[in-house]
C-alpha cells in the first residue's frame, strides 16, 4: 500500500491553497481560525467556558473593575454631596468614595459607611444591586460550569518512534492519564496524513493507520500505541526523508469512559515528521515497588533509548 492510493477526507479539507503548517496544533486544538462569523454567532458563555484559568480569573477581574468604575462615574454624575460619607477633597478621592459605594452596593455587602441619599443615587444603586445579583449567578455558574465539565489531561510522550516489531518495525508513541480518576475503554485511532502538490496548488491524503491493540480497557499506567508497519501499511519503506517530503503529520484522537462524571471524554495530539525518532524504544515509565504496589513515574513518559531497526 503506498502514500498515493486514494484516501478520505475526515473533515479537514483535502485540497487547499499557500503554505499550511500542523493541522493539530500541540493543545489538540485545530489549526483553523473562524472568520466573518459575526458578532450574532458568538457565544459568550462558551468563550468564557473554554478559557484556561488564568485568562477566566483575569476576565472576571477586569469585568469586575470595568462594571464597578462605570457606576462610580455614574455617581459622580449625580453628585458627590449626594453621598452619605462621601470625599470629595480631591477628585481622586471623590472617585475612590463612589468606586467603593458600587463595590457595596454590587456585591449588597452595605457596611454602612458610605450610601446614597437622594433619589437620583439611590436609583443607581438599585439598577446596580440588580445587575450585581445577575453577575454573582452568572459568575457562580461559570465557576460551577468549568469544575463540572469533564475533560481528559491525557499526556502523550514528546515524540514518536520507529521501534523494531517482531521482526519488522513499528510506529509507537505513548500515552498515561494525568490525573487520578479512572479512564476506561479507551480507544485510539491513527492517521497518516500527507501533501502532495507543488505551488498553490497542494493536495492532502489521509491514510488510516491499523493498530496492534486500538483499545484497552483501563488506563492506571502508560499505553504504548503501535502501528506495525508491514507490507499492508502507508509508512512501509518509507524513510524520514519521504515523511518530510510529504510534510506527514500523524494525527491521534483517543476517546476514553471517565469513571467520575459517567461520561466519554476525548483527547487529540499530532506528530509532525520531524517529531519522529528513528531507531528508539520507550524506557519503561513504572516499576513494582518492595511492597509489591505498581508505580507510575511520568517524568518517564519521555525517556527512549536507541535500537537497530
Amino acid at each position: 500500500m503506498s502514500l498515493d492510493q486514494t484516501s478520505f477526507d475526515p473533515g479537514l479539507t483535502e485540497k487547499y491553497t499557500g503554505e499550511l503548517h500542523r493541522a493539530i496544533e500541540k493543545d489538540g486544538s485545530f489549526n483553523v481560525r473562524m472568520s466573518g462569523a459575526g458578532l450574532n454567532n458568538f457565544h459568550f458563555y462558551r468563550f468564557l467556558i473554554n478559557l484556561s484559568w488564568p485568562q477566566f480569573f483575569l476576565m472576571i477581574l477586569l469585568g469586575y473593575i470595568l462594571i464597578n468604575s462605570l457606576f462610580a462615574c455614574l455617581y459622580l454624575l449625580a453628585g458627590i454631596k449626594n453621598i452619605v460619607g462621601g470625599d470629595a477633597r480631591t477628585p481622586m478621592s471623590a472617585f475612590l468614595s463612589t468606586f467603593f459605594l458600587s463595590v457595596h452596593t454590587f456585591t449588597t455587602v452595605g457596611y454602612g459607611t458610605i450610601a446614597p441619599n437622594n433619589f437620583w443615587t439611590n436609583v443607581i444603586a438599585s439598577f446596580e444591586a440588580l445587575t450585581g445579583l445577575m453577575g454573582l449567578a452568572l459568575a457562580t455558574g461559570l465557576l460551577y460550569g468549568r469544575f463540572s465539565r469533564p475533560s481528559a489531561k491525557i499526556v502523550y510522550s514528546d515524540r514518536a518512534v520507529i521501534a523494531p516489531y517482531r521482526g519488522k518495525t513499528s510506529l509507537q508513541f505513548r500515552i498515561a492519564n494525568r490525573r487520578t480518576n479512572t479512564l476506561m475503554e479507551i480507544e485510539a485511532k491513527m492517521l497518516l496524513m500527507t501533501v502532495s502538490g507543488t505551488g498553490d496548488n497542494h493536495k492532502r491524503k489521509y491514510h488510516v493507520l491499523n493498530l496492534e491493540r486500538p483499545s484497552v480497557y483501563f488506563l492506571p499506567l502508560t499505553w504504548t500505541v503501535v502501528h506495525p508497519i508491514d507490507e499492508q501499511s502507508p509508512l512501509f519503506g518509507k524513510t524520514l526523508s519521504d515523511l518530510s517530503d510529504s510534510q506527514a503529520e500523524i494525527l491521534i484522537l483517543i476517546k476514553a469512559f471517565d469513571d467520575t462524571f459517567g461520561q466519554f471524554v476525548h483527547s487529540r495530539y499530532s506528530y509532525r515528521f520531524d517529531e519522529i525518532l528513528w531507531g528508539a524504544k520507550f524506557v519503561p515509565a513504572f516499576s513494582v515497588t518492595k511492597d509489591g504496589d505498581m508505580a507510575l513515574e511520568l517524568n518517564k513518559l519521555n525517556e527512549v533509548y536507541e535500537v537497530e531497526i
